[in-house]
């Protein structure tokens, strides 16, 4: 299971998934990876936690908090926790550096934050 690229963390990772750059601490699922199965990342064995839905991405490498996310060479956002490798790699531990990234649970808050202490019509 030899990924396409040419540098030693590269040499051992599982066909189902894809490495864009050498540089890259992520890596794109090519198809779905159920929790419980043990896929080959940067040449280390990782039992996945959770399942990973193809397209989306995992780490290759132990991320900390505040680290960026590279995908295609290139910065992709920054990790709001610690993130470890295998680790399925979304909107519930990174942040976009570029755009706000919006979700469900983000506009709950801060809706509950901006009505906290408002009148109500009785």
């Amino acid at each position: 299971m030899k990924s396409s690229g040419t540098s030693e963390a590269n040499r051992e990772t599982d066909n189902r998934l894809i490495v864009l750059a050498p540089q890259d601490n992520v890596a794109v699922v090519r198809e779905a990876i159920s929790a419980g199965e043990t896929v080959a990342v940067s040449g280390r064995q990782i039992v996945m936690a959770d399942r990973v839905a193809a397209g989306h991405k995992i780490a290759r490498q132990d991320i900390g908090k505040g680290d960026r996310i590279l995908k295609y060479g290139a910065p992709i956002g920054s990790a709001t926790c610690p993130i470890r490798i295998g680790d399925h790699v979304h909107l519930h531990n990174i942040k976009s550096d570029y755009t706000h990234t919006h979700s469900l649970d983000e506009a709950r808050i801060r809706h509950e934050k901006n009505s906290r202490g408002r009148a109500r019509d009785v």
